[in-house]
This record gives C-alpha cells, sequence and structure tokens, in this order.
C-alpha cells in the first residue's frame, strides 16, 4: 500500500483535529462516500445511493448506505467530513486487504470493494466495539477517519492494543479479544479488553477513545430536577 500514490487530486485539510477532506473527481468518474459525510459539493455532481453490508451494518447500529457520487460534463470537487472530530488518513491499496472498525469508512476509488465481515460473538459482542469490521479490498483510493489523532504502528510479531483504540489494520495480522486484568478489571476500572494481534502488518490507533469520552462527558449531561 501507499500513502503517495492516488487516482485523484485531493486534500486533507485542518489535520490533525477536524480533517476536512476534499476530492477533484474527472469527468464520467465516480467516488464512494459514507452516508451523510457530504459537506459540499459541485453543481454537476450526481449522487446515487447504494445499499451497502446488508443486515451486518444495520445489527451494528451504523449506517447501511454509501453514496456514489459521479461528475457529470466536466470535473467536479466534492468536500467530505466526516462524523467525528479527529484525522483522516489517505492509503492506495494495490490488490491488498484493509480492516476498519464499522465507523472508520469516509470514502474510496469505485474500484475498491466495501464490505462487512462477520467478527463473531467472541471477537465482536464482548469488545463492545461492535459485530462487524469493513474489508476493504481491491486497487484504488481509500481514506479513512479516526477519533483524535492517528498513529500508524507496525508490528512484526505480538503486540497489544485497547479495543477502543483500533482504527484499521492490514491483512496480515491475526488477532483476538482477550481480557486483561480479570473481569473485576473490565467491570470496575474501565479497562480490561484488549486485541491481541499476531503476525506483520501495520495498526492504525487512534489517540482517543470513543467509549472513554463519553463516559468522561457523562457527570456534565443535563439533569431535571424534580
Amino acid at each position: 500500500m501507499n500513502n503517495e500514490k492516488s487516482d485523484f487530486e485531493y486534500d486533507i485539510a485542518l489535520k490533525p483535529d477536524y480533517a476536512y477532506l476534499t476530492v477533484k473527481v474527472p469527468a464520467g468518474q465516480s467516488l464512494k462516500v459514507e452516508a451523510s459525510s457530504m459537506a459540499t459539493m459541485d453543481v454537476n455532481m450526481e449522487m446515487k445511493t447504494k445499499f451497502k453490508g446488508g443486515l451486518g451494518r444495520y445489527l451494528t447500529g451504523e449506517s447501511i448506505f454509501i453514496n456514489e457520487f459521479t461528475a457529470q460534463g466536466g470535473s467536479a470537487e466534492i468536500g467530505i467530513a466526516p462524523s467525528t472530530f479527529g484525522d483522516l488518513e489517505h492509503l492506495y491499496l494495490d490488490n491488498e486487504n484493509v480492516f476498519l472498525q464499522n465507523s472508520a469508512f469516509v470514502a474510496s476509488s469505485m474500484s475498491i470493494n466495501v464490505e462487512s465481515k462477520w467478527q463473531g460473538f467472541m471477537k465482536g459482542f464482548f469488545s463492545g466495539e461492535g459485530l462487524f469490521l469493513i474489508r476493504c479490498s481491491g486497487q484504488g483510493d481509500l481514506w479513512f477517519n479516526s477519533f483524535g489523532g492517528i498513529m500508524p504502528i507496525d508490528i512484526d510479531g505480538d503486540y497489544v492494543v485497547d479495543t477502543g483504540h483500533i482504527v484499521a489494520f492490514t491483512d496480515g495480522l491475526d488477532y483476538k479479544i482477550t481480557s486483561v486484568g480479570g473481569y473485576k478489571s473490565m467491570f470496575l476500572s474501565g479497562e480490561g479488553l484488549v486485541c491481541r494481534f499476531c503476525g506483520k502488518g501495520r495498526v492504525w490507533i487512534q489517540t482517543r477513545n470513543p467509549s472513554a469520552f463519553c463516559g468522561w462527558t457523562w457527570p456534565f449531561r443535563p439533569s431535571k430536577n424534580n
């Protein structure tokens, strides 16, 4: 995979806190974009909605639609704003597989196959990170986002990552969800569930954990006075 090669002209502004993606789509070509992520576009850009992931993504509570934007009668620009505040990464896949957490997909070339992948109950349900990963494969551009900054880590052997910090990883890594510190730690300390990777490849982690952030904001929630 290559971070520099691209079939499109694109720009990622406002990294790493509020990353915003602008892609120039040549005339007659199309781009896959996560539903509801389009912020701006030229008037000659045509949108079609495609059903993706079937029951899998429906069960996770994630969007089950990917929009396709086609430049009609000339090239056109589209501005894409991910739903979370954080970083955004670009990869060019050369007949490779990359697995994304189920909310990380932002956009891709039409040649990239985007599909849900069953994790299994032990890997997904008990991890609290959703039942499905998104598998992106093929040749072309891929953009994905994070909550907080994105940090790539190259792995050769064994490595442990908290489940809430995983954004993406390459196909050369096997993984399993395990507990750390026993079940008391898991329920009382907020720690305990990690992903143990094994093999050779790359993991992209996010510098903030959505669940931890929700826990931090909980005391500040509006409440009714009886």
